[in-house]
């Protein structure tokens, strides 16, 4: 008697689960965003659950690979990319809400070398030696096919006249965060990240900035997937409040927009 009543018990808690408004239950929201915002996001996502009680779970990973995710079926409530061009991507597959996009974020490209390295402040202009400056090493960056920090990698090194004399030492990552691994390990002697991945790395160093006019712009857009669930409308507002400016701008990123709040 005891277990059919435990269990039918049970039976009238899970209904009255089920019937409470969906405000009510545990909502849990899926950002996917580049691999070069993860401890910026971590921050965000952490204040947007003690401001809201909204849980959110994040995945980082090339904006090329989330976006490829999303057209694959992946859930995800929000799209955070490292470049135009892979939210255009989802855009033409009508795989995000047009009208949440925003140009969130900026960001700048650096050349990177292992803490202890000999190899000092470095000046990037037209016909920078890039393949000599790495000697026998390798140049660690993002799959310039792809990824978005290796595609500005390339397209500076292109406008300086510096890519085909370096373009045999690259090693290529799966994203930004990876290559940064490979140069604070002291795998390769030098990188190209952001600005934003040196800075949370503390055994790489900056040792120059590309020019920002040998690359197209570094910006991130962000917008809420086709399929998002409505309360992901409260954190795309967040993202662009002014407190996600303040955590934002902690980490290096350069804020475009107004905060709405």
């Amino acid at each position: 008697m005891l277990g059919r009543a435990f269990s039918l018990s049970t039976v009238v808690l899970v209904v009255a689960l089920a019937a409470l408004p969906a405000s009510a239950q545990d909502v849990t929201l899926t950002a996917f965003a580049a691999a070069s915002m993860k401890n910026a996001v971590d921050d965000i996502n952490a204040a947007f659950t003690k401001a809201a009680g909204i849980k959110v779970v994040a995945s980082y990973a090339a904006s090329s690979a989330l976006a490829k995710q999303i057209e694959a079926g992946a859930p995800a409530d929000l799209f955070a990319s490292a470049d135009l061009e892979w939210m255009d991507y989802v855009a033409g597959k009508r795989l995000i809400k047009d009208d949440t996009r925003v140009n969130l974020l900026g960001n700048r490209l650096v050349l990177i070398a292992p803490k202890d390295s000999k190899i000092g402040n470095v000046t990037i202009g037209p016909g920078f030696d890039l393949a000599k400056l790495a000697g026998d090493g390798r140049i660690a960056t993002g799959d310039v096919r792809a990824v978005p920090a290796g595609k500005y990698a390339k397209a500076a090194l292109e406008k300086l006249g510096s890519w085909t004399a370096a373009a045999p030492k690259f090693a290529m990552a799966e994203n930004v965060r990876a290559a940064l691994t490979l140069v604070g390990r002291g795998e390769a002697p030098l990188g190209i990240v952001y600005e934003t991945d040196a800075k949370v790395e503390p055994n790489v160093k900056i040792v120059a900035h590309f020019p920002e006019d040998s690359h197209p712009p570094i910006v991130y857009p962000v917008a809420l997937t086709a399929n998002a669930k409505p309360d992901a409308a409260k954190y795309i507002a967040f993202m662009r409040s002014s407190l996600a400016k303040t955590i934002f701008e902690t980490y290096g990123f350069t804020f475009l927009i107004k905060p709405t709040s």
